[in-house]
């Protein structure tokens, strides 16, 4: 009993100084304008893969088409910007747009330095491919 009297009073006589510890609530400031919303999350569309696998062709064809001196070779870039500005909402996606971009033309620019009938062919095949992508996603998600 002695103890918890001893304890008791340990404890009554540190209440002055915890209370003098113990952190003042912050003083409230003025009314300002709310912070700006956070910008919109970076989630991945459900046609993302799609539109990476067409901005991967757009990119081979850039090169290709140039490569091989086809009229329509200023268009493939010229395209690609139109697909940045239409789909690249957000900093995030754009960079994965351009990513997809660049590996079709570095792949390509890496293997052909001459347009050979298989360059030919390649292109061929992107062009076909990149019809039924389009096609396709402007059936399912319109645009």
């Amino acid at each position: 009993m002695r103890r918890a009297v001893i304890l008791a009073a340990c404890l009554v006589a540190a209440l002055p100084a915890l209370a003098q510890n113990r952190p003042k609530p912050a003083a409230k400031l003025p009314e300002k304008e709310a912070p700006a919303p956070p910008p919109p999350a970076d989630t991945p569309a459900p046609y993302d893969r799609d539109l990476l696998r067409l901005s991967e062709i757009i990119g081979a064809l850039s090169f290709l088409r140039e490569l091989c001196g086809n009229p329509d070779a200023p268009e493939w870039p010229a395209r690609m910007k139109a697909l940045l500005d239409a789909e690249g909402t957000s900093p995030g996606r754009r960079d994965r747009l351009a990513g997809a971009y660049n590996r079709g033309y570095g792949g390509y620019a890496v293997t052909y330095r001459v347009c050979t009938p298989s360059a030919v062919e390649a292109a061929t095949r992107y062009i076909a491919e990149g019809e039924r992508l389009s096609v396709a996603l402007a059936g399912r998600f319109g645009g």
